[in-house]
């Protein structure tokens, strides 16, 4: 198992300066990765730094971590635009990006606040099936076209190519309950983030995860990634979580979670 941090980029964490300095305590502390989440909104008016912005500079500060947004809502964002960004992300930090996609939440009307986005659903997951779709067929380097019913591509090359071959790992968001749409997403990704709304995944549930998606993926190896509680981790790996993140609260003091991230993974 691996381990990463799994940072909120605003309220106490809306410093771009400040998040640099973690990544760098993190990679000489021992962790594997950082995470951002990926928001433009809050439920409070607080500060925010955007996360692929300030993911390029964690890239540019550190040589070992893993990086990347978790998750980018793929239906408020171009997917060509999100692939351009992925590859020269990817070449900044020498071949050390993760890809979180995901439907997007309009918890805190990130969607319902800005006139001519999706806000429904339906809406939104045709967007993300056509986007993953594109991204993955632009980051391929070869001629690509995708008649989508959203999105579309008419024959359009894109190079460079990732450092990552075949590609830039790209992991996808499940919300439990789990339904059809997500766990097919998953089982053709590199990866799964589940999020479960009224707690913490239990090992139990990571089992169900790997059962449903190894269903429609057979024995390939692919990535689960999730934040729970640290007494869990042993039974997190048994189950099979190969990426346990830290979380962290948008308001917790900036010194507890600087001594925190400097003491290491909890192995």
């Amino acid at each position: 198992m691996k381990y990463a941090l799994y940072v909120p980029p605003f309220a106490s964490f809306g410093d771009v300066h400040y998040l640099v300095e973690l990544a760098t305590t993190a990679e000489a502390a021992g962790w594997d990765g950082m995470f951002l989440w990926d928001h433009i909104l809050f439920e409070e008016d607080v500060p925010f730094v955007d996360a692929w912005i300030t993911l390029a500079a964690i890239a540019s500060a550190t040589t070992r971590i893993r990086i990347g947004p978790l998750i980018t809502p793929l239906p408020r964002r171009r997917p060509w635009k999100v692939a351009r960004e992925a590859v020269t992300l990817d070449h900044l930090s020498r071949g050390r990006l993760t890809l979180g996609v995901g439907l997007g939440i309009d918890f805190w009307r990130e969607f319902g606040a800005f006139g001519g986005e999706a806000i429904d659903d339906r809406a939104r997951a045709r967007l993300l099936d056509d986007g993953i779709e594109i991204v993955r067929g632009l980051l391929s380097g070869e001629k690509f076209s995708y008649p989508g019913t959203a999105s579309s591509v008419d024959d359009v090359r894109f190079l460079p190519r990732p450092v990552q071959q075949p590609s830039i790992p790209i992991w996808s968001a499940a919300l439990w309950p789990l339904r059809d749409g997500p766990v097919r997403r998953a089982a053709k990704l590199g990866g799964v983030m589940p999020f479960k709304p009224n707690g913490p995944m239990t090992p139990d549930d990571v089992r169900h995860l790997r059962a449903r998606v190894g269903d429609l993926r057979g024995n390939t190896p692919f990535e689960v990634c999730l934040h729970g509680p640290s007494d869990w981790i042993a039974d997190y790996e048994a189950a099979g979580v190969t990426w346990w993140c830290q979380d962290f609260f948008w308001h917790e003091p900036r010194d507890e979670v600087r001594a925190l991230v400097a003491a290491g993974p909890p192995h």
